[in-house]
């Protein structure tokens, strides 16, 4: 028997085996796909993130940018410098998600691939997870399989609101004009935005949707390729893929009895901007010292977990709905407000970066705005 299975090898998955795998427990990752696989993703991804996992990730930052562009509908353009210490790395998730999972095998977990789980059950005081190749047993479980997953359901902690992305990956030479620049593109796409991350040899051209309905996919590769046409990028080698975003929607629990639930499975996805791989990784570190103190006896360990995700990024997240219902219904007002002035831009920058948080713009972001919907509005 296994101390814990996760089920998923995404980042927040992966994580929480190599902590826990470092810990000294046995741990089983089960992965339904071969490994490396693609997930679809921009691929940007704060520095931040080696606070909760000391590994070096220099093998797999494919570039690193050091400025922000913004637009609205490909015009009236607004650049902001990043303010971190490092620049803003830019991974290919391939083979960044990769490189976790192989930082946990290097810990000692179990990683089994192509192995997709199709029954999960609470047999008294342990689990019982089933998939095609057998059976396996653990006193915890992990679900880390993402926004489509079996295993949060299974355990009855489904959460979240899934919508739309897309990716345009493009194989082409990187414009020097773009090679340290993230571009995000507002008002082309409806309730949601454009993104655009250089990657040494391509680009990562991205859309989601992230108020209302999920949209249509055919319609996002079509302003997806004349975003790509109007910046001069060659898309010739390309490739679309069509992913679900769990944004997050409120906060509800993300344990039961000796299960968690982590990523994008826990709905651990800004609901404004869309990042998922820092918060991720976030929970996986946060899930592995909840199990961890379980299996010392600490009884209250995992219901700390949930707390202590609320208090953090699902609080934050909470802010950044409350500011996305106004930013994308009344988006050019709001990038008027929120983007376009080079401090507000900075400061959005920082968030995305992980270096602010929600609640030191919120208030003040949709006053500013309400002011420019009715002017002498107060309050």
């Amino acid at each position: 028997m296994f101390n814990c299975i996760i089920v998923g090898a995404g980042p927040a998955g992966a994580t929480t085996a190599y902590h826990l795998a470092k810990q000294g427990h046995s741990v089983l990752v089960l992965e339904k796909a071969d490994l490396p696989r693609y997930r679809p993703g921009g691929g940007g991804i704060s520095p931040m993130v080696k606070q909760w996992l000391n590994i070096d990730f220099s093998p797999v930052i494919a570039a690193q940018v050091s400025q922000v562009r913004y637009t609205w509908k490909m015009g009236d353009p607004v650049q902001a410098n990043l303010q971190s210490t490092e620049p803003m790395w830019m991974v290919k998730r391939d083979q960044f998600d990769h490189f976790l999972v192989q930082q946990a095998q290097q810990q000692g977990a179990n990683i089994q691939t192509e192995e997709a789980v199709t029954g999960i059950e609470k047999k008294g005081d342990h689990w019982q997870v089933t998939t095609a190749k057998g059976s396996y047993e653990s006193q915890y479980l992990v679900a880390a399989d993402g926004a489509n997953g079996v295993t949060a359901a299974a355990l009855g902690l489904k959460a979240g609101k899934p919508t739309l992305g897309v990716v345009l990956e493009v194989k082409t030479a990187v414009a020097p004009n773009h090679a340290n620049t993230a571009l995000f593109d507002f008002g082309t796409i409806k309730n949601g935005y454009i993104w655009c991350f250089p990657k040494g040899d391509g680009y990562s051209i991205s859309a989601g949707i992230f108020r209302g309905d999920k949209g249509k996919a055919e319609q996002l590769h079509k302003q997806l390729l004349d975003y790509s046409k109007e910046n001069g990028i060659d898309t010739r080698n390309s490739q679309f893929y069509e992913t679900s975003l769990n944004l997050w929607s409120e906060n509800s629990p993300l344990h039961t009895s000796q299960g968690l639930v982590v990523g994008e499975a826990a709905g651990m996805v800004d609901p404004l901007l869309g990042e998922g791989v820092r918060p991720a990784i976030y929970t996986g570190w946060k899930a592995a010292e909840a199990v961890n103190a379980a299996l010392s006896g600490n009884e209250s360990a995992l219901a700390e977990y949930s707390q202590e995700i609320h208090d953090t990024f699902g609080n934050d997240f909470a802010l950044a709905s409350r500011l996305a219902g106004l930013f994308y219904q009344f988006p050019k007002i709001a990038y008027k407000v929120a983007l376009k002035r080079p401090a507000a831009a900075k400061i959005m920058s920082k968030i995305l970066c992980g270096e602010s948080s929600y609640s030191e713009v919120t208030d003040k972001a949709i006053q500013a705005i309400k002011k420019n919907l009715i002017p002498g509005m107060k309050g």
